[in-house]
């Protein structure tokens, strides 16, 4: 059984509320879980203590069980210093597409023109 620490979704239409859950991998995103382990309240202030709430003893548990946090789970473990987050990088994601690229170099083309005549 493939344990996940992962988020679950509750409060109004427009008014996010999640909780922290430990569930079977295969269960719903919303549905069957085994144990509550904290809350996120992204409504709140960044800087609000309550905005992120860990029970980390029983989180701590689940990890030596073997179960996997998800990617925004394991951004708040984190920031908690419950777990590591290995730093990403993808150098390619910033640079520009095939399309830009080309108006680029035609941009560098019509202003190298004028200073090309200017010049003779």
């Amino acid at each position: 059984m493939s344990l996940k620490i992962r988020l679950t979704r509750g409060g109004a239409k427009k008014r996010p509320y999640y909780r922290i859950v430990v569930a079977d991998a295969r269960a719903p995103r919303d549905g069957r879980f085994i144990e509550k382990v904290g809350v996120y309240d992204p409504m709140k202030a960044k800087d609000d203590p309550a905005r992120i709430v860990l029970e980390a003893d029983k989180i701590q548990s689940w990890l030596a069980k073997g179960a996997q946090p998800t990617d925004r789970v394991l951004r708040f473990l984190d920031a908690a210093g419950l777990a590591k987050r290995p730093a990403r990088n993808n150098p390619q994601k910033a640079e520009p597409g095939e399309k830009a690229k080309e108006r680029a170099a035609k941009r560098a083309e019509k202003a190298a023109a004028p200073a090309e005549d200017a010049a003779a």
